[in-house]
């Protein structure tokens, strides 16, 4: 990674995944907006670097990732000190500490003595939006967009079913999803099935259970393959997980499950376009391997009404580019 010695240097911790990236980028703006001769590094990992410069909030990616959403060591860190490094990541010592070690001139971190109070109940972008706040750095938690990718999707207009997540009970049945899947067929639309690394036998499951030929599959898409798909899609289907992050950010429909996670803390913000479907209850484990007992109770039919309501043509013309939030008890 080359640097400009001439400008200094804010170095920012988000070494996270792609929803993670995604529910950051109105705090990255407003960090890049509050200094702006400064040239922002993002430390996360790199796999998420196109993403990442295609905010316009980051000049560049530091590679820096751990297991799970373990802290990573940024101690390949080279050259002169950051003159600013900013804790995105976490609200703990590990995370301050990791940042800690490469000697900013400033450090912005939750858990230093000048640090603003952990928001535990706040969305997730609002969150770091009032902790930038504190620090008398002004961030917009709906500056989320992004541009259209430059690449063109692989499949335009398609209903995108993604059927999977990073952890088990976020992760709604897949003979479930090929249900709605063979209805969304049975109404006319084209429907596209996407998976994550490793999820493939999922994806294979959903195929089959859908019928022969009945849904296109796309495994294996280069992260600006699943940007581009998504932006050009008529609506996305998920759990809460990264594509339906993506949604929001390119102005997408789309129907998201939520469980054990509520929509409050990581769903889409208030418009006609996103319909998030959650079921309250005790509070769960956002890491679990099982199915969580709140996305269970989801059933197929209300998702397949939810989805129909969102590709049916909109009186008066087409929709609008906003987001609501339907809470389904």
């Amino acid at each position: 990674m080359t640097r400009n010695p001439s400008r200094p240097t804010v170095l920012v911790l988000r070494a996270l995944g792609l929803g993670d990236l995604l529910a950051g980028v109105p705090a990255l703006r407003g960090v890049r907006r509050a200094f702006p001769g400064h040239r922002i590094v993002l430390a996360q990992p790199p796999w998420l670097t196109e993403l990442a410069l295609a905010t316009g909030a980051v000049d560049a990616v530091f590679p820096a990732e751990a297991p799970g959403r373990a802290v990573p060591s940024l101690a390949h860190w080279t050259g002169p000190p950051p003159d600013v490094a900013i804790d995105l990541h976490g609200n703990g010592p590990e995370s301050r500490d990791a940042l800690a070690a490469v000697h900013p001139r400033r450090l912005l971190a939750h858990a230093c003595p000048d640090g603003p109070p952990w928001q535990g109940h706040a969305h997730e972008r609002e969150r770091w939006c009032a902790f930038l706040k504190g620090y008398a750095i002004p961030a917009e938690p709906l500056d989320l967009r992004l541009p259209r990718p430059s690449g063109p999707s692989p499949a335009p207009g398609t209903v995108v079913v993604h059927p999977g997540a990073a952890s088990g009970s976020r992760r709604w049945p897949g003979e479930r999803f090929a249900v709605v899947a063979r209805c969304l067929r049975a109404a006319g639309h084209r429907v596209v099935l996407t998976a994550g690394p490793g999820e493939e036998p999922l994806l294979r499951t959903v195929a089959e259970r859908c019928g022969q030929r009945a849904c296109d599959v796309l495994a294996g898409l280069a992260l600006g393959e699943l940007s581009a798909l998504v932006a050009e899609a008529a609506l996305v289907l998920s759990g809460d997980t990264g594509p339906a992050h993506l949604a929001v950010a390119h102005g997408t429909r789309s129907v998201t499950l939520f469980g054990p996670v509520s929509p409050r803390l990581w769903g889409p913000p208030p418009g006609p376009d996103h319909l998030a479907l959650w079921k309250p209850g005790p509070p769960g484990d956002p890491h679990g391997r099982a199915p969580d007992a709140r996305l269970l109770r989801i059933g197929t039919g209300e998702v397949a009404a939810a989805c129909l309501t969102l590709l049916r043509p909109a009186r008066g013309g087409p929709r609008g580019t906003g987001t609501e939030v339907a809470h389904v008890h």
